[in-house]
């Protein structure tokens, strides 16, 4: 099982223009979907993110 910087990395490591599912790479690295997508998206920030801003 990997991370969702796994996930990242696999994603921007395509060619630009390149189409992916959010949903293949979710579920290559069992990782959310809707967490993967809103993180690529940057969305989200990761919960250390969130901590440090507090």
């Amino acid at each position: 099982m990997g991370t969702i910087e796994d996930a990242i990395e696999a994603i921007q490591s395509l060619d630009p223009g390149e189409k992916f599912s959010y949903r293949k790479i979710a579920a290559t690295y069992g990782v959310d979907r809707t967490t993967l997508s809103r993180r690529h998206k940057r969305v989200q920030a990761p919960n250390e993110a969130k901590n440090i801003n507090q």
